[in-house]
């Protein structure tokens, strides 16, 4: 974890708006993290439950496919600010370093305003199933406006993260894929 710490403080520098983005990032890893540890406890839970109680099992399945979703969307900003997703550096390792900075523009704003799609459209099914009341088809028969908000609230922090770590290489704080001026 301290090398994870030091690699963030070295992407937000002393700026105040990157530390926030960092903060917000790094809170929404730690919720998934509680959402993956809260859906292990609710399978053991169920098979509790099936296999040495032989009874049967309500909300638990469908809980732990929301939580395992949520999971996954909420925690999309901490592994951005972690550098976590999977890239292929060949073409911005190859490029000088004005090319390699402009690279870097292109992708950042492209994933913003692919992210940004996602966000509105993801937002809108929120709203949707939030305005309408739909609940799930389960004898549990959630309001799905619950888990859906994962949508809007994962995307909208993912989002905020791709702006900081624009603003981060536009005000070189941080350098471009996180390469090293060659």
């Amino acid at each position: 974890m301290a090398g994870q710490s030091s690699a963030a403080s070295a992407q937000t520098g002393k700026n105040p708006f990157l530390r926030s983005v960092a903060a917000l990032s790094t809170v929404a890893g730690w919720c998934s993290a509680a959402m993956i540890v809260a859906a292990v406890a609710i399978t053991c839970q169920m098979i509790f439950i099936r296999f040495i109680l032989n009874g049967s099992t309500i909300w638990q399945t469908e809980a732990v496919i929301y939580l395992a979703i949520a999971a996954t969307l909420v925690g999309l900003p901490y592994v951005q600010l972690l550098r976590g997703h999977v890239n292929v550096d060949l073409i911005p390792l190859a490029l000088p370093p004005k090319g390699r900075f402009a690279l870097a523009l292109f992708t950042l704003s492209l994933s913003i305003l692919m992210v940004g799609v996602v966000l509105w459209y993801g937002y809108e099914f929120w709203h949707l199933a939030y305005e309408r009341n739909w609940k799930s088809d389960t004898v549990w028969g959630v309001r799905l406006w619950i888990p859906y908000a994962a949508l809007p609230i994962g995307f909208a922090l993912f989002l905020l993260q791709l702006i900081a770590d624009l603003v981060a290489v536009i005000l070189r704080i941080d350098t471009p894929f996180g390469l090293e001026e060659s």
